[in-house]
């Protein structure tokens, strides 16, 4: 049985446009003070969350990591108040863990001093970071409101108290989570953008885009000059936030060595810090950086300092004569130098390289290379070997029903192996980025469950094609629309699983572009879809069927579909040129990130 392509259109349009309806934003500044929820219905008294803190005192400008946890729920709000006042204004500020699950709100005065969520996905789990302020009273207790469902909620639930330790003098804020407060020391001012005139000779250059000039706008800079017994370096990039780069003994995050440089109301505050996993930077105790220098102009943050190539005095500051995977990050910070996680994905070189060493000039990718192979392997099986195999077997039946590949018809084994190809390229890069991250991740929001639905769909069209009936077996038109029914919604759902990730963290292409090259490939190939449907129906019409005593045949289906076969091949030759196009363009595209 054929099934119109028209259909498949009308089923893709369908799956792609329907409307949702959209989820709480957990901008509730309206309850910033009461903390009670517009549900229209009493609280809970028996609370099933609890909050838990990593320290009990605190200095103005310290850090303390606030938990909340607890059975599923789809919404929170919380907040620091006087111990001794709860009903008194929030006091402090959050900074946060996780900005895909949670969001600051400003209640009164006080900016990001209450955590709300930004959305109502279930969730068991939110980690925030609160900043004490250089006025915080002497107690403060954190209060949180959890909704579990819409009318069952608890509010203020009751948090740790934490105590403000005796101090001599104020203590200036500090910018990121701190285990100490990093000590000043003389600043200058950069009179003119870094150059990259001594990069591979004289100075050890990372660059991103490759060859970029540091002056411009859009290049990503990090220098090292080996002078005797120390390094002089240099870093710039478009940020208005910050800038860091840091020393690792793998590509991953977490125990490194780390420099930072703040834009803190307008001036560059630079500093060390060590790296704990993906956690906030842990700022240094003591000044390990000599002659530090900065530059804000035009977008462009520019800062450099000098160190020592050995800090055996300094816990935490890597010797620098040693070879190192190198990172170079940037992000956002507010006006007052809280940083907030870098958005995308950092830069990090392709393999270990020592500083102090052989002068080079090197870039760097913001997406490993298995998350680079997935992606281009799934484009190679979703946009270019399923839809050609759909486009054989949907129209060129006729066409080819008279041409046989050992001992089958041509179009039948041209659609197979096309649609063998796509299982084997989906199963490759399915696996790959489990190898890279180790197992499953939870950063990727719907990406990989979708990813895994459409693996199990991709697996299951061949095994039940391996069954299919005979051609006029009574089972043959149920085969046919379970064949139809599960392809079409593997490559519904193979679509929106790439419009997914292509924005995540990983492989991030250019914005807005990757989405227009998406949109322009799903018109493209219902255009085509729907350009042949539109050809057939009318060869169609050129059967006429006259009465006379009985029904005569002037011209066959058959015969009408062989006068459109040179027009098919010609549609199917630019399809497959196009696709090819759409490739060329998401290649280009990876390999700008």
């Amino acid at each position: 049985m054929e099934l119109p392509g028209f259909a498949v259109a009308v089923w893709m349009f369908v799956c792609l446009y329907v409307s949702v309806g959209g989820y709480p934003n957990g901008k509730v500044r309206e309850a910033c003070t009461s903390m009670v929820p517009c549900h229209g219905s009493p609280p809970q008294l028996s609370p099933e969350h609890t909050i838990t803190v990593n320290g009990t005192e605190f200095k103005p400008g310290d850090s303390i990591e606030v938990h909340l946890s607890g059975p599923d729920f789809e919404g929170f709000f919380i907040q620091a108040r006087d111990a001794e006042h709860l009903d008194s204004p929030a006091v402090g500020s959050f900074v946060l863990a996780d900005r895909r699950r949670s969001q600051l709100l400003t209640c009164g005065r006080t900016k990001n001093s209450a955590v709300s969520h930004t959305s109502k996905a279930k969730k068991k789990d939110i980690k925030v970071y609160w900043i004490a302020p250089g006025d915080a009273p002497k107690h403060v207790q954190f209060l949180a409101t959890v909704v579990k469902k819409y009318r069952i909620f608890w509010v203020k639930i009751p948090g740790p108290i934490v105590a403000q330790t005796d101090v001599l003098s104020p203590t200036p804020p500090l910018h990121a989570t701190s285990e100490a407060v990093s000590t000043s020391y003389p600043v200058s001012c950069i009179s003119k953008p870094f150059s990259a005139s001594g990069c591979g000779n004289t100075k050890f250059c990372i660059r991103n885009p490759s060859n970029c000039d540091p002056g411009s706008a859009s290049c990503f800079f990090l220098a090292f000059q080996r002078e005797e017994s120390s390094v002089f370096i240099e870093m710039s990039g478009p940020s208005e936030g910050y800038l860091a780069f840091a020393l690792s003994y793998d590509q991953w995050m977490g125990g490194d060595d780390a420099y930072l440089c703040v834009n803190e109301d307008h001036r560059v505050h630079v500093s060390t810090a060590r790296l704990k996993e993906r956690s906030y930077p842990l700022l240094d105790l003591e000044n390990a950086l000599e002659d530090v220098s900065w530059r804000l102009a035009d977008g462009v943050l520019q800062c450099s300092f000098r160190r020592s190539i050995h800090l055996p005095a300094y816990k935490g500051r890597f010797n620098l004569d040693t070879s190192y995977y190198i990172f170079l990050a940037d992000g956002e910070a507010s006006e007052g130098g809280l940083i907030y996680k870098h958005r995308r994905q950092p830069l990090v070189t392709d393999g270990l390289y020592n500083v102090t060493g052989l002068p080079q000039d090197i870039g760097g990718s913001r997406s490993p290379r298995l998350i680079k192979a997935h992606g281009a392997l799934m484009f190679v099986a979703w946009i270019t070997t399923v839809s050609i195999g759909v486009i054989v077997a949907r129209f060129f039946k006729p066409v080819w029903s008279h041409s046989f590949l050992f001992g089958k018809e041509l179009w039948f084994q041209v659609h197979r192996m096309l649609m063998l190809t796509t299982v084997m390229l989906a199963s490759i890069s399915f696996v790959l980025p489990f190898v890279y991250r180790g197992g499953w991740s939870q950063q990727a929001g719907f990406h990989p469950y979708l990813g895994c639905a459409v693996m199990a769909l991709t697996i299951f069209q061949p095994l039940m094609a391996g069954f299919r009936p005979s051609r006029h077996a009574p089972r043959r038109q149920l085969f046919n629309w379970f064949h139809w029914s599960t392809g079409t919604t593997a490559r519904i759902l193979a679509v929106v699983t790439m419009f997914l990730g292509m924005d995540l963290p990983a492989l991030d292409l250019p914005d807005p572009w990757d989405t227009y090259t998406m949109i322009g490939f799903v018109a493209w190939h219902v255009g085509t879809d729907v350009l042949l449907e539109i050809h057939s129906y009318c060869l169609v019409r050129k059967v006429e069927v006259i009465e006379d005593d009985r029904v005569q045949i002037l011209q066959s289906l058959t015969s009408a579909e062989a006068e459109g076969r040179l027009f098919k091949q010609i549609v199917l030759t630019i399809y497959v040129c196009g696709n090819i196009i759409f490739f060329v363009a998401f290649l280009i595209a990876i390999n700008q990130v």
